[in-house]
Protein backbone atom coordinates (compact mmCIF):
# COMPACT_ATOMS: atom_id res chain seq x y z
CA UNK A 1 0.00 0.00 0.00
CA UNK A 2 2.92 2.33 0.29
CA UNK A 3 3.51 2.41 -3.13
CA UNK A 4 -0.02 2.47 -4.13
CA UNK A 5 -0.98 6.18 -4.86
CA UNK A 6 -5.27 7.03 -4.11
CA UNK A 7 -6.39 9.54 -5.73
CA UNK A 8 -6.88 12.57 -3.71
CA UNK A 9 -9.99 14.21 -2.45
CA UNK A 10 -10.88 17.74 -2.88
CA UNK A 11 -12.89 18.92 -0.85
CA UNK A 12 -14.93 21.92 -1.63
CA UNK A 13 -16.38 24.68 0.58
CA UNK A 14 -18.80 27.17 -1.30
CA UNK A 15 -21.28 27.64 -4.04
CA UNK A 16 -20.78 26.42 -7.25
CA UNK A 17 -21.49 29.03 -10.18
CA UNK A 18 -25.43 27.74 -10.76
CA UNK A 19 -25.89 27.92 -7.44
CA UNK A 20 -24.85 31.42 -7.23
CA UNK A 21 -27.16 32.41 -10.33
CA UNK A 22 -29.81 30.80 -8.97
CA UNK A 23 -29.80 33.41 -5.97
CA UNK A 24 -28.99 36.10 -7.62
CA UNK A 25 -31.76 35.71 -9.97
CA UNK A 26 -34.42 34.84 -6.79
CA UNK A 27 -32.87 38.34 -5.49
CA UNK A 28 -33.39 40.18 -8.37
CA UNK A 29 -36.82 38.82 -8.66
CA UNK A 30 -37.89 40.35 -5.08
CA UNK A 31 -36.05 43.38 -5.79
CA UNK A 32 -38.39 43.84 -8.88
CA UNK A 33 -41.27 43.45 -6.61
CA UNK A 34 -40.28 44.95 -3.35
CA UNK A 35 -38.69 48.37 -4.70
CA UNK A 36 -41.98 49.60 -6.45
CA UNK A 37 -43.92 48.80 -3.64
CA UNK A 38 -41.82 50.51 -1.20
CA UNK A 39 -41.82 53.72 -3.16
CA UNK A 40 -45.78 53.52 -3.35
CA UNK A 41 -45.86 53.15 -0.01
CA UNK A 42 -43.45 56.28 0.58
CA UNK A 43 -45.62 58.41 -1.42
CA UNK A 44 -48.96 56.69 0.11
CA UNK A 45 -47.29 58.07 3.39
CA UNK A 46 -45.98 61.74 2.38
CA UNK A 47 -49.40 62.37 1.28
CA UNK A 48 -50.26 62.88 4.94
CA UNK A 49 -48.06 65.19 5.61
CA UNK A 50 -50.22 67.19 2.27
CA UNK A 51 -53.79 66.74 4.57
CA UNK A 52 -52.43 67.82 7.64
CA UNK A 53 -51.21 70.68 6.30
CA UNK A 54 -54.32 72.27 4.07
CA UNK A 55 -56.22 70.98 7.09
CA UNK A 56 -53.96 73.54 9.22
CA UNK A 57 -54.21 76.40 6.95
CA UNK A 58 -58.07 75.77 6.45
CA UNK A 59 -58.20 75.91 10.42
CA UNK A 60 -55.86 79.10 9.82
CA UNK A 61 -58.29 81.02 7.40
CA UNK A 62 -61.24 80.34 9.82
CA UNK A 63 -59.54 81.72 12.64
CA UNK A 64 -58.52 84.57 10.12
CA UNK A 65 -61.63 85.01 9.44
CA UNK A 66 -63.42 85.29 12.71
CA UNK A 67 -61.59 88.34 13.35
CA UNK A 68 -61.53 89.73 10.27
CA UNK A 69 -64.87 88.69 8.54
CA UNK A 70 -62.99 88.01 5.25
CA UNK A 71 -60.50 85.59 4.28
CA UNK A 72 -57.14 86.19 3.16
CA UNK A 73 -55.14 84.67 0.83
CA UNK A 74 -51.54 86.15 1.90
CA UNK A 75 -49.49 83.79 3.76
CA UNK A 76 -48.27 86.12 6.12
CA UNK A 77 -52.33 86.44 7.73
CA UNK A 78 -52.15 82.89 8.39
CA UNK A 79 -48.74 82.72 10.14
CA UNK A 80 -45.98 81.63 7.08
CA UNK A 81 -43.63 83.24 5.45
CA UNK A 82 -42.69 84.76 2.77
CA UNK A 83 -46.08 84.27 -0.01
CA UNK A 84 -47.78 81.76 -2.00
CA UNK A 85 -46.94 79.30 -3.07
CA UNK A 86 -45.33 77.52 -0.04
CA UNK A 87 -43.32 74.19 0.06
CA UNK A 88 -44.73 72.09 2.52
CA UNK A 89 -44.85 68.69 4.05
CA UNK A 90 -40.80 68.19 3.81
CA UNK A 91 -40.74 70.02 0.46
CA UNK A 92 -43.15 67.10 -0.86
CA UNK A 93 -45.88 69.62 -1.67
CA UNK A 94 -46.82 73.10 -2.69
CA UNK A 95 -49.57 74.65 -1.35
CA UNK A 96 -50.97 77.38 -4.00
CA UNK A 97 -52.60 80.76 -3.85
CA UNK A 98 -55.50 80.25 -1.82
CA UNK A 99 -58.78 81.61 -3.99
CA UNK A 100 -60.45 83.60 -2.04
CA UNK A 101 -63.81 85.25 -3.09
CA UNK A 102 -65.44 88.09 -0.58
CA UNK A 103 -68.41 87.47 0.49
CA UNK A 104 -71.33 90.12 -0.56
CA UNK A 105 -75.30 90.78 0.23
CA UNK A 106 -76.57 87.20 -1.17
CA UNK A 107 -73.31 85.14 -1.13
CA UNK A 108 -71.22 84.03 1.70
CA UNK A 109 -67.45 84.54 1.44
CA UNK A 110 -65.47 81.23 0.36
CA UNK A 111 -62.18 79.72 -0.19
CA UNK A 112 -60.14 77.21 -1.54
CA UNK A 113 -56.56 75.56 -0.58
CA UNK A 114 -54.63 73.62 -3.01
CA UNK A 115 -51.42 71.23 -2.47
CA UNK A 116 -50.13 69.83 -5.62
CA UNK A 117 -46.66 67.93 -5.97
CA UNK A 118 -43.05 68.65 -6.32
CA UNK A 119 -40.14 66.62 -7.01
CA UNK A 120 -40.18 63.21 -6.24
CA UNK A 121 -43.52 62.76 -5.31
CA UNK A 122 -45.32 63.79 -8.83
CA UNK A 123 -44.83 60.04 -9.15
CA UNK A 124 -47.79 59.61 -7.09
CA UNK A 125 -50.22 59.56 -10.25
CA UNK A 126 -53.13 58.72 -8.10
CA UNK A 127 -53.48 61.50 -5.73
CA UNK A 128 -51.60 64.52 -7.99
CA UNK A 129 -53.95 67.31 -6.13
CA UNK A 130 -55.34 67.49 -2.79
CA UNK A 131 -58.31 70.49 -2.14
CA UNK A 132 -59.88 71.44 0.78
CA UNK A 133 -62.43 74.39 0.97
CA UNK A 134 -64.30 76.70 3.20
CA UNK A 135 -67.20 74.43 3.29
CA UNK A 136 -65.05 71.52 4.58
CA UNK A 137 -65.16 69.50 1.18
CA UNK A 138 -61.66 67.42 0.59
CA UNK A 139 -61.30 66.63 -2.37
CA UNK A 140 -58.77 65.19 -4.91
CA UNK A 141 -57.96 64.55 -8.50
CA UNK A 142 -55.18 61.87 -10.19
CA UNK A 143 -53.33 63.56 -12.88
CA UNK A 144 -55.50 62.54 -15.45
CA UNK A 145 -58.01 64.95 -13.70
CA UNK A 146 -60.35 62.75 -12.64
CA UNK A 147 -61.32 62.74 -9.29
CA UNK A 148 -59.99 60.06 -6.77
CA UNK A 149 -60.97 61.51 -3.35
CA UNK A 150 -62.55 58.65 -2.18
CA UNK A 151 -58.94 56.76 -2.62
CA UNK A 152 -56.38 59.80 -1.52
CA UNK A 153 -58.64 61.16 1.32
CA UNK A 154 -58.89 58.06 3.62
Amino acid sequence: MIGHLAPRRLNHAGFSLIELMVAMAIAGILLAVAVPSYLSQVRKSRRTDAKTVLLDLAGREERFFSTNNAYSSLATDMGYSGTFPQTVANGYYQVNLPTVAAGTATAVATFSLTAVPVGTQTADTQCASFTVTSAGAQTSLDSGGNDSTSTCWK
